[in-house]
């Protein structure tokens, strides 16, 4: 007998609007503190080699520049993180995780395509109702969902096809 039809996440297993939330606002929280920390190291090296031009510069960055920094750090943290782990800073205190549909970890280039959707004008505004799914889960066709509700749904799902195979086959 074939196996039963595909893991799908269902909606008892996503994220709450305040997860997501806290999320937001931990990882917003990681992306500053390191670019201070980069800033700040940056500013000290220079210092101590006697370019203070570079200081000079760092004091007077544009908002243009300061755009570019923001997203030259921004994009590699969601990016990386969520297609190695699934899983951010955020993610991770407060216990939820990215997956497809299916169940599976996003590849490289779903978690770069929800990464690029956060940076769309307004897309916070997607979260406004009662589905807590915005456009940066939508466009690639990720959930956010809660990890230990996930996992044991998805073990579970699996497991009921192993009942009745022969020893040899499980």
């Amino acid at each position: 007998m074939e196996s039963k039809k595909e893991f799908e996440v269902s909606g008892d297993l996503l994220a709450s609007s305040g997860q997501r939330f806290i999320n937001y606002i931990i990882d917003l929280i990681v992306v500053y503190i390191t670019i201070f920390s980069i800033s700040f190291v940056v500013a000290i090296v220079a210092l101590l080699l006697g370019a203070n031009t570079i200081v000079e510069k760092l004091q007077s960055i544009t908002t243009l520049e300061s755009y570019l920094i923001f997203f030259s750090i921004f994009i590699p943290y969601y990016s990386v993180l969520e297609n190695k782990t699934s899983r951010t800073i955020g993610k991770y205190i407060t216990k939820t995780m990215v997956v497809m549909e299916d169940g599976s970890k996003p590849d490289f280039g779903t978690t770069l395509r929800r990464t690029l959707c956060r940076i769309i004008p307004f897309e916070a505004f997607s979260f406004i109702g009662s589905y807590s799914r915005g456009w940066h889960d939508s466009i690639p066709d990720t959930y956010v969902v809660r990890k230990d509700a996930f996992e044991k749904a998805f073990e579970a799902h699996y497991s009921l096809d192993e009942i009745g195979k022969p020893q040899e086959e499980q």
